[in-house]
């Protein structure tokens, strides 16, 4: 097998980088639009595989926060695939993470991706959660069925240890990885996460009967899909709470002159069979969070 030099990444890669990232997908790559960030980013690692000094592989390492460390962008040249290249940024990134201070370390990859999977595990990598992208557009009246029904309403700082206490419980939180998803980026669900997420005005809880029914943890984002509100985690007693929630979203949606709601709807029977039931629409293949715990 070849060896490679795995290095940290020069401005004078991108070229040589992009012209092999070019068809990664039928669309292209997002590489072009990461590559000034990813290299300018001084808390995390940017490297690049090199063969007689030429760069044939790259890997992005994104520190979260100083314990959660996040692997991305592993792209190999076509005609140096198999031949290690992947493994040996993979090494060299969770050398680095660990150094860095990273007690956890995750990457997210598409269900049908053997190769990458195969990766994962070689690294001792584990499975913890699975999801599917969906989406749906605005709605600009709830049915009629949950139009008396009790609303979400944002969470308050004096709900947190409520909010904790209702994920400890829950049949959902441990069956995703206890993950939040910020695009295609997961972080721990955290007392910090949740208290940032609180103040930003992006958690919603929903109650019946005084208690805590089910809770969603949303973002605004724009990109490639136009100006849209995502879930990044949804969370129920039942299916019709979290219909429930999936409708309001796309109702607030609406209200917000927003153009999609996305979601990454865990891939449970329970939660996609209800996100199809609010009439929201996989667009895409499954994907799975893979992590490695470094200490």
């Amino acid at each position: 097998m070849a060896t490679f030099e795995v290095r940290p990444a020069r401005p004078e890669d991108r070229e040589t980088v992009l012209a092999f990232c070019a068809h990664t997908w039928e669309w292209g790559d997002y590489i072009a639009e990461a590559w000034d960030g990813w290299l300018a980013d001084q808390q995390g690692r940017l490297f690049v595989a090199t063969s007689n000094g030429q760069a044939v592989g790259l890997l992005h390492l994104r520190m979260l926060n100083e314990y959660e460390a996040w692997l991305e962008g592993l792209r190999v040249d076509p005609a140096y695939r198999r031949q290690g290249v992947a493994s040996a940024l993979h090494q060299v990134a969770l050398t680095e993470a660990m150094r860095l201070g990273a007690r956890t370390v995750r990457l997210l990859t598409e269900m049908v991706n053997r190769a990458a999977i195969a990766l994962a595990r070689k690294s001792r990598m584990h499975e913890v959660g699975s999801f599917i992208p969906y989406q749906a557009p605005p709605l600009l009246e709830l049915p009629r069925r949950l139009a008396a029904l009790p609303r979400p309403e944002p969470a308050r700082a004096e709900d947190l240890e409520e909010i904790i206490d209702y994920l400890n419980v829950s049949n959902i939180f441990p069956l995703t990885g206890g993950l939040y998803y910020s695009g295609f980026i997961a972080y721990s669900i955290s007392d910090r996460l949740l208290k940032a997420k609180i103040e930003a005005g992006e958690v919603y809880l929903l109650r019946r009967w005084e208690r805590l029914d089910g809770l969603m943890l949303t973002e605004q984002r724009e990109g490639r899909h136009g100006k849209y509100l995502f879930i990044g985690y949804i969370d129920g007693t039942n299916a019709d709470t979290i219909g429930q929630l999936a409708y309001v979203l796309r109702h607030l949606a609406a209200q917000r002159n927003l153009e999609m709601v996305r979601a990454h709807v865990p891939d449970l029977l329970m939660v996609r069979d209800t996100f199809a039931g609010a009439e929201y629409q996989a667009v895409d293949a499954p994907y799975i969070t893979f992590e490695r715990i470094l200490s």
